[in-house]
This record gives structure tokens, C-alpha cells and sequence, in this order.
């Protein structure tokens, strides 16, 4: 019997996980503590809401069509802003944005891939990179990671057949926090283009990383876009999650193909969005600084506070941008102790299974802890209630 796209994949681990919210009270001295999803909770800052609302009564083209590839301001702005921040050379043809950057992520591999082919992916990885290349028809090639949550390029060498066309990193990490060093990207940028493939660099977190300057310098190679292919999202940045804008810098080549998708998906990204995200790269500098600084301290608060639970058995094994990656010390799988933790900790959290291929091991004793929307004293109070389960 054929089966659908759709039923290729899983559930959305989220949504998953907010079901298991039905039917649990938390007392008003224990409210529940919400460290599943990646995104600010925060509505974004007063004078961009100010600036929406004026695009919105008085910029006419705002509620129309626009250029399927983005709003020639913004594609601009991204350019000469990425050629400051990354020493290199981009231009605004090399730039696309998208709804979010899920979306970006979609329109690449729509470009890259056919049925059957082979997409290589550090594990544990981003569930809805796997959910996408599922939906594709194509083979999720797993890359594991070693006790640092780093992946090795001589590893993934090994894993490179006649289908494989792309290598998909996420830096700084989703789950794991963790930061891949500029050696390490640049020697996967090598091993791609050695064997002809892609590379694709999903900096989501890349105005969180805790290092200062340039994270790496993919962009300085004069021939950087027969290789790289690098995704972006204004969401973290500017509070903009529900807007969904995302971009992606590649060649004019591959940006020409991804036209394709776009046009046939949304037609063009959302214009009071684009607003939105060129108002805030020109306006926001100082106040995103500000944001990057605040993150940063709550990282600094996990590693802080983390002997409360080192005393207990977990393990930490990644820490950054928005993510803690934790080992537990209990005798079930993640899967059962996450929903267990809901109504015995006040606590949700997702489960290392969900970001784990069901045939490999070590999800099932993993948990991700996104701490972005919690503060120093949440940081403490989250790590408590842990440490003080009798499971």
C-alpha cells in the first residue's frame, strides 16, 4: 500500500510534548517551568512593535506580493552585514529569504535531492531536519558524536556513497548547545567539496554563540558558494518567531532553484515580516548585544548551578546558545521520565529520543533543557526540583 508524505515521519515532538500538559495542575508555589522549545516567549521589543505598526497603517507595499526570493532591502542588508561580521565576500543575489528558516532548510534539500538519496547529519540532530528529509523520500544518514557532542569530519568521510549530496551541521548546536570550532566546519567544508556535495550550515543561534567575532570564515573563500550553503533566522534575534522570516546565502545557481520552491510554497515571504527584520538589523545593534549578553549569563548559570545535579549522577554534555544537554542518572528511558517529570518536577523538557534515530542508542537516557526563557533564579529553581527527584 502506498504511504503518504506526510506518514513517512513522526508526531512534531512539541506538540507531542505539550500534550502531555492535559490534565496536570501546578499549585500557584509551583508553577510550571517551560524549558521545551526553543523560542523567546517575549513578544518583540516596544519601539520594533512601534515600527510594525507604522509599516502597517502607512507602507502600502507591505500587504502585497513581493519578490518570491525577498525583499531586495533586506536580501542587501543581510549581505553587506554578513561581509562585515564574517571578513568575506556576500552579495545581496546571494541571499533568499524564506519563512523561517525551517523553510530555508526545506527549499535547499528540495534543490539538493531526489528520491532516495542521502543526506549526512551529526546525531543527535534537529528533529525537523530528519522530519523534512523524510517527507522527501530521502535517507537520514546518521553521524554520531562523540562524549564532546562534536562531530568528526574523518567520521563522516566514511559514511559519503554515490547518493549522499549533502553534509547538514547545526552551529551553534540544536540539541546540544555546543559550538563547532572553525577547524572543524572548515574541514567539513573540504570534505564536501572534495566529493561534490554540499554543506549546509544552519546558524540559527549565530547571534547567541559566546565567541567573539567570527565563528568561523567559511565566507572568506573567494568560492565559498560551490559548497556552502548557510541558513539563518531573524526569529531568536528580534522576537520574531511568529512572523516567520528566515534566510539563505548561496549561490545565484542554487538560489535560482530555490525560487522555484518558494514561489510554489508561499509565493513570497511575509512583507510586514522582512520589515520588521530590516528594521531591527539597522536599529537593534546595541539592544541584540544586549540580549546575546543576558543569554550568555543564563549559559553561565547552568554550568553555575550544575553541581546541583553532577551530585545526583547527571552529566552535562553540552552547553549553549539557547540548549542544555543533559545525561540523567534514572533506570527508565527519556521518553518515560520526560512526561513523568510534568506532573512529579513541574518541569517540561524533551526527551533525547526525540532527537535520536529508535535504532541508536543514547537518546533514551538524554534530556534537552532549552533555558533561554529562564533566568538565573529559574536556572536554580529548574536544577532543585531535578536534583530533589526520588524516582
Amino acid at each position: 500500500m502506498t504511504q503518504s508524505r506526510t506518514a513517512a515521519t513522526f508526531a512534531p515532538p512539541v506538540m507531542e510534548a505539550r500534550r502531555w500538559l492535559a490534565g496536570v495542575t501546578h499549585p500557584a508555589d509551583r508553577p510550571l517551568l517551560n524549558v521545551s522549545q526553543a523560542a523567546p516567549v517575549d513578544p518583540p521589543p516596544a519601539p520594533l512593535r512601534q515600527a510594525m505598526a507604522e509599516i502597517v497603517l502607512h507602507d502600502a507595499e507591505a500587504h502585497l506580493y513581493g519578490p518570491v526570493l525577498g525583499l531586495p532591502e533586506l536580501r542587501a542588508e543581510v549581505a553587506a552585514q554578513w561581509t562585515t561580521s564574517y571578513g568575506g565576500k556576500v552579495t545581496a543575489d546571494q541571499v533568499a529569504i524564506t519563512s523561517g528558516c525551517n523553510q530555508a532548510f526545506a527549499a535547499a534539500i528540495a534543490t539538493l535531492c531526489t528520491e532516495g538519496d542521502e543526506v549526512i547529519i551529526p546525531v543527535p540532530y534537529y528533529f525537523n531536519h530528519r522530519m523534512w528529509l523524510d517527507m522527501s523520500g530521502v535517507s537520514t544518514v546518521p553521524l554520531p558524536v562523540g562524549d564532546s557532542m562534536l562531530p568528526d569530519p574523518a567520521d563522516a568521510a566514511k559514511l559519503i556513497t554515490s547518493k549522499t549530496r549533502a553534509i547538514a551541521l547545526v552551529s551553534p548546536n540544536n540539541p546540544c548547545g555546543v559550538e563547532y570550532p572553525a577547524k572543524t566546519l572548515s574541514a567539513f567544508r573540504d570534505l564536501a567539496r572534495k566529493h561534490g556535495i554540499a554543506l549546509i550550515v544552519d546558524e540559527t543561534y549565530r547571534d547567541f554563540d559566546s565567541r567573539s567575532g567570527a565563528p568561523h570564515d567559511l565566507f572568506t573563500d573567494p568560492t565559498w558558494d560551490d559548497t556552502l550553503i548557510q541558513l539563518y533566522s531573524f526569529s531568536k534575534a528580534y522576537r520574531l518567531t511568529g512572523h516567520r522570516v528566515g534566510a539563505v546565502i548561496a549561490s545565484r545557481t542554487r538560489l535560482a532553484e530555490i525560487e522555484k520552491f518558494l514561489d510554489t510554497v508561499t509565493i513570497c515571504p511575509n512583507q510586514l515580516a522582512q520589515r520588521a527584520a530590516l528594521w531591527g538589523m539597522q536599529n537593534l545593534g546595541d539592544w541584540l548585544a544586549g540580549e546575546r549578553l543576558e543569554i550568555l549569563d543564563r549559559r553561565a548559570a547552568i554550568e553555575d548551578n550544575f553541581h546541583l545535579l553532577a551530585a545526583k549522577g547527571w552529566q552535562l554534555l553540552g552547553c549553549g546558545a539557547y540548549f542544555a544537554y543533559v545525561k540523567h542518572p534514572f533506570a527508565m528511558s527519556s521518553a518515560d521520565l520526560a512526561p513523568l517529570l510534568v506532573k512529579e518536577a513541574g518541569v517540561l523538557l524533551l526527551p533525547g529520543t526525540m532527537f535520536m534515530p529508535s535504532d541508536l542508542p543514547g537518546g533514551e537516557s538524554q534530556l534537552r533543557i532549552a533555558f533561554a526563557n529562564i533566568d538565573r533564579a529559574g536556572v536554580e529553581t529548574l536544577f532543585n526540583r531535578l536534583s530533589s527527584l526520588e524516582l
